[in-house]
């Protein structure tokens, strides 16, 4: 194509007549475009209370709307006494059985839990033995992906985020799956089975292929073990020596447990539900629930919380002086540190008001480990904003809300202390998640209509 010759540095003119702007003036358009839009759409917040209209599937006092009914998980933070929300300590439930119960047994017990909750979620019921081993059996056998699916997928199209390629890859699977739309129970729990077992693999291997392209390091590929557990395995195939300890890979266990699933109004759940009523293919539904867990108001926290934990130590020189530790969390709430974002992470929850049962066990079951591999100032540090974050909020923002830390605040030390990179930290949230997708998905297309 020819170029116009009568033309100067910053605009070229093609021979038809077609603009080709520079950087800058792309960067100018579209600040142009995004004023007159401020411009035209701004709503008052005034008409929210007018109409009524829910805002994220809450109350005006913070509490859910009921949009369906499910069996699967309830999640208790308050009551409401005399018809007002009154704090309470935090309940998850998982089918009936309470979170702690399901920990604790396996904890006495001394076994993994995470491939009995995946049966749990699914059928409603713990398994015995013989049921038991047969879904172990096979998740392993679906584990292996796809001939050519790594090389092709994953190996050709690196992506530095793996949330993304997650999302990517589960829909690609669509297309080497011979029945992908059939939305029968036989189907829909052949590829639930898949997905379950696969999405450890896929990760894994995504995160192999983005050290080698975007970190410039080596990568290793190791074969799975049919008598691994999920988080026996994550580990083996993650580390470049395939080692681990049995306590490692059992706090891994309990963390994938308590991920694994919410009930059906949180984000990434509701998402799947919502794609799910509509009648579509199962891996466009699951990769809507990853595409939700993605953000940082949601499964993203985990990373956000590393993040702030970084920013705290190096602005705070004594971490077990309180007054120094609860001056910078002021600075986080004022925007004058951290991200500017104005937020504590780790810190509230949209349903748990005295507590948050995944982060009280979780806590418990981490500071064995961090005594173990050094870092314990860190999670003192961590349980001093746990302590303070509260007195700071009500104090920077005049609010009696009752807040307490939930499940990120700890989750993402116990990913460090693990040597699990920051950026794993939510692919294995939906890892875990996947299990409760699946278990949501099933119950709305034979029971949500």
């Amino acid at each position: 194509m020819l170029l116009n010759t009568n033309i100067n540095a910053e605009e070229m003119v093609l021979d038809e007549g077609k603009t080709i702007l520079d950087s800058e003036q792309k960067r100018q358009r579209l600040k142009e475009l995004c004023e007159e839009y401020k411009r035209n759409n701004a709503i008052d917040a005034s008409y929210y209370e007018k109409y009524p209209v829910k805002r994220g599937l809450r109350n005006a006092d913070g509490t859910g709307v009921v949009a369906g009914l499910t069996q699967i998980c309830d999640v208790h933070g308050y009551e409401m006494v005399d018809g007002k929300k009154t704090p309470a300590e935090g309940r998850l439930i998982y089918r009936g059985i309470e979170i702690n119960e399901i920990v604790d047994g396996c904890t006495r017990e001394d076994r993994y839990g995470f491939e009995e909750v995946v049966w749990l979620l699914l059928f409603g019921n713990l398994p015995d033995k013989i049921h038991l081993d047969r879904l172990k059996e096979t998740i392993a056998a679906f584990r292996d992906l796809p001939t050519g699916f790594a090389e092709d997928v994953i190996m050709k199209n690196p992506s530095p985020n793996i949330m993304n390629k997650l999302a990517r890859c589960v829909l690609t699977l669509y297309s080497y799956d011979q029945n992908p739309e059939d939305n029968s129970m036989e189907n829909l729990m052949r590829q639930s089975m898949e997905l379950i077992a696969r999405l450890p693999t896929i990760m894994v291997t995504a995160y192999q292929v983005k050290r080698r392209y975007y970190d410039h390091k080596s990568m290793y590929f190791h074969p799975t073990k049919n008598e691994h557990t999920i988080a026996q395995s994550i580990l083996r195939t993650l580390r470049w020596d395939k080692r681990f300890t049995e306590e490692e890979a059992r706090l891994l266990d309990v963390c994938l447990i308590l991920h694994a699933e919410h009930g059906g109004g949180n984000n990434s759940t509701f998402s799947t539900r919502v794609l799910s009523s509509s009648g579509t293919d199962t891996y466009s539904a699951i990769a809507a629930g990853i595409g939700s867990l993605k953000g940082p108001l949601h499964g993203g926290a985990n990373h956000k919380v590393l993040e702030m934990t970084e920013y705290i130590k190096e602005g705070v020189t004594h971490w077990d002086n309180d007054g120094e530790v609860k001056d910078f969390l002021q600075k986080l709430i004022r925007r004058e540190a951290g991200d500017r974002s104005g937020l504590i992470y780790g810190m509230g929850h949209a349903i748990y008001t005295l507590s948050d049962p995944r982060a009280v066990i979780l806590k418990k079951h981490a500071i064995n480990l961090a005594r173990e591999k050094g870092f314990e100032d860190e999670f003192r540090l961590l349980e001093s904003v746990e302590r303070l974050a509260p007195e700071v909020f009500a104090g920077n923002k005049g609010d009696s809300k009752v807040i307490c830390a939930n499940v990120d605040l700890y989750s993402g030390l116990v990913y460090k202390m693990l040597g699990i990179p920051p950026e794993m930290y939510t692919p294995l949230f939906a890892i875990a998640r996947i299990a409760g997708w699946c278990a949501h998905r099933i119950e709305e297309t034979y029971s949500g209509g």
